[in-house]
């Protein structure tokens, strides 16, 4: 091939590339500037490559010169075409954003996020506690891994007393008694848990009564609510973890008659003004006399906890005068209270984490 055809044949291929990178670019078509790349810069069988092998053909006096417009029009092709894909790239780009402003409507209500709501036993809790502060009784804390002595000594349970079965309640062993595969890695560790009171998930709020006795002087007026633990067997109305509130009030002259009065108030705030309370005699270590409280509503009675008269060991046992001071304390299930409000018939309902349960409340 002569220099003269060759330069001839560049000059084409030029002009034709460019023409169609430009149709493909005019048009904003990634498609057809593709087709157009395979068919001008192919690496296998594109006419740049045929070109190529033609330069093989051109005198080697000439070829110097032909070699320098092949390069020429090679890098200037690659770079078109960098250009033009580019340039299409970008239009689709603003063509998309520019379809989804004209879809977007700002006059359409947007999308309600699913929130969370309280779990129905949070939500009992937190109406009791409005319930009992409207009535003068502050918010007591405590601990739910307990001593001996604030869960059972302290609250006139002596040690024969069936509650303290270890069988009755979830003691928390110590290294010292465990089995051989769960001893203490030292000797030190071993002597220390040892040494150390048996601890036990708490079986009542009652101790949250002591602990408030022991910080301060009468009088006293607390609730308490959170989680106790025994070993029960889960049924209807039973779960070995369950929720309670705890009363208490001392003062002086303080009587059955403000324990019924403060429960028939708080049973009628909770559920509706025609609650009846009823009374019926029963033992507990830490009150005396004691009772069963029972509430009649809808058409029924219903056993909601126990209470009674501090016992005056009790009050001795936190340095209080039984001879100055009297009081109350009562202790009711708040399962209870809410299964009762909400006519759920099953407690474990609340703890199955069901949302389709859970969010009738």
């Amino acid at each position: 091939m002569s220099p003269d055809e060759f330069l001839q044949h560049c000059d084409t291929l030029e002009s034709q590339a460019l023409a169609a990178f430009a149709a493909a670019e005019a048009v904003c078509d990634q498609k057809q500037l593709e087709a157009a790349r395979i068919e001008f810069l192919g690496a296998r069988s594109g006419r740049i490559k045929q070109l190529q092998k033609a330069l093989g053909e051109v005198p080697a006096a000439a070829k110097p010169a032909a070699g320098k417009r092949f390069n020429q029009l090679k890098q200037k092709l690659e770079e078109t075409f960098d250009k033009a894909a580019q340039t299409i790239a970008q239009r689709s780009r603003q063509q998309v954003e520019a379809q989804r402003q004209r879809a977007f409507d700002p006059t359409v209500p947007g999308t309600a996020l699913r929130l969370g709501r309280l779990h129905p036993i949070t939500q009992t809790i937190e109406e009791l506690k409005d319930i009992m502060g409207r009535l003068g009784f502050a918010v007591a804390e405590g601990p739910e891994v307990e001593d001996e002595w604030h869960n059972f000594e302290a609250l006139n349970i002596p040690p024969e007393h069936p509650a303290r079965d270890p069988l009755e309640n979830f003691y928390l062993a110590a290294a010292a008694n465990c089995a051989p595969w769960q001893s203490a890695s030292s000797g030190k560790q071993a002597q220390s848990a040892a040494n150390s009171p048996p601890r036990l998930l708490r079986s009542q709020t009652s101790t949250v009564q002591i602990r408030v006795m022991e910080q301060m002087r009468p009088p006293v007026r607390v609730i308490s609510c959170g989680r106790v633990y025994r070993p029960d067997t889960p049924d209807d109305t039973h779960f070995p973890m369950f929720h309670q509130i705890e009363g208490l009030m001392v003062d002086r002259d303080v009587t059955m008659g403000h324990l019924k009065s403060t429960l028939r108030l708080l049973a009628r705030m909770a559920f509706a003004p025609d609650v009846e309370i009823r009374f019926r005699p029963s033992f507990f270590p830490f009150t005396e006399p004691s009772v069963e409280v029972d509430m009649s509503w809808q058409g029924g009675w219903i056993e909601m906890g126990g209470a009674g008269m501090v016992d005056p060991n009790v009050l001795r046992a936190v340095g209080y005068d039984p001879e100055q001071y009297s009081g109350f304390a009562f202790g009711l299930g708040i399962e209870r209270i809410c299964a009762r409000r909400h006519g759920v018939t099953d407690i474990r309902q609340f703890f199955r984490n069901d949302v389709r349960f859970l969010h009738q409340f």
